[in-house]
């Protein structure tokens, strides 16, 4: 099976390691906007070809699978072009700029018969995938409530961006609400079901920004801090609060609520705890047998792209839809709800789905 690879940085990370323990994949070729990242993801991994120009990659090597990780502005032209050279596609989170943008790649995938993935990766991480069947199981009992907390302190410092940094450009698609919150959305679908509607705010904190080489001042217009409570369509409240501009980094924290018990899981450790109503918590952790393959790079992102891949190279071979993981169904209805975070930000108002 013949892989490309659009976007040489996420692809050195996490996609290309992951893909030499994927059985059957050959990576034929990677593109950047930068020839000479290109060359060098490709250099590092063995791969023959490089190019600055991804229509030129998919014209010449007419790939069985795309894989897209590139600033989100770019994310539907490039997975539409991928879909009708014929190929099936990974496309990084978040899925699109906006909803409509979502739909389009969607119904593009749907028509032409493809394998479609969006890399929310957490979904084969053995932790919340015990958490996802523990909540399923009814071993939690109702669930009340679901409090999920990511503080950093990457983007404090004025200084911490350089000047066009895309991640800090809401015209690229950047902001917290697309980087982290379309994880945190994702998750809290795959366990509690639907979103019946959202209340929140993106907000750019720090727009006065420094370039640390140049000394240029300019100014980011994507958020650096957002938040959300989503009530869910089973009445259970998700309250989801991130922040890149606190002045220590604090992590991920993920507690669950239910009438039964309480789950806990915090990334810095990566340890998952479980009580009982009305007794002491205990550890559950569960281990990630991938996290031991040679050549991956260390957390829990790199390693469960693993299993993602996997999944999506299996529903190809097999012709069949995923059985696991995010497809561009679950990108729509988790876009969707990033929507209805900004226009709850202008409004100041619920916003019903």
């Amino acid at each position: 099976m013949k892989f490309a690879v659009i976007g040489a940085s996420f692809a050195r990370a996490a996609y290309l390691p992951a893909l030499r323990h994927v059985p059957g994949a050959e990576v034929v070729a990677v593109a950047s906007g930068r020839l000479e990242s290109a060359r060098s993801a490709a250099d590092a991994f063995g791969i023959a070809d490089a190019y600055s120009d991804w229509r030129e990659m998919l014209a010449k090597h007419k790939p069985d699978a795309v894989l897209i990780a590139t600033p989100t502005d770019t994310h539907a032209e490039m997975t539409l072009a991928a879909l009708e050279a014929g190929a099936h596609v990974v496309c990084e989170k978040p899925m699109a700029m906006n909803a409509g943008e979502a739909q389009a790649m969607l119904d593009k995938a749907t028509a032409l018969g493809r394998v479609h993935m969006i890399d929310h990766e957490l979904r084969f991480n053995p932790n919340r995938m015990r958490v996802a069947e523990m909540i399923a199981n009814g071993d939690l009992g109702e669930i009340r409530h679901v409090n999920i907390a990511n503080i950093g302190a990457s983007w404090a410092d004025p200084a911490a961006r350089p000047k066009g940094d895309w991640w800090s450009l809401i015209e690229h698609g950047g902001g917290r609400l697309g980087a982290n919150g379309s994880h945190q959305v994702d998750m809290v679908r795959w366990w509690l079901g639907e979103v019946h509607s959202v209340m929140g705010e993106a907000l750019t904190v720090i727009p006065n920004r420094i370039d640390k080489a140049t000394g240029d001042a300019w100014t980011a217009t994507a958020d650096d801090v957002a938040y959300m409570t989503l009530r869910m369509q089973n009445e259970a409240r998700a309250q989801i609060f991130m922040s890149g501009v606190a002045a220590n980094n604090i992590g991920n924290l993920t507690q669950v609520f239910g009438s039964k018990g309480t789950i806990t899981l915090a990334n810095e450790d990566e340890k998952l705890f479980y009580a009982k109503a009305g007794q002491g918590f205990e550890e559950i952790t569960q281990d990630d047998p991938n996290a031991s393959l040679e050549g991956l790079n260390k957390g829990i992102w790199n390693v469960s792209v693993v299993g993602a891949l996997r999944e999506f190279s299996a529903a190809i071979t097999e012709g069949r839809a995923l059985k696991q993981g995010a497809s561009f169904v679950d990108g729509v209805k988790n876009q969707r709800v990033l929507d209805a975070v900004r226009t709850s930000t202008e409004t100041r108002a619920w916003v019903d789905l």
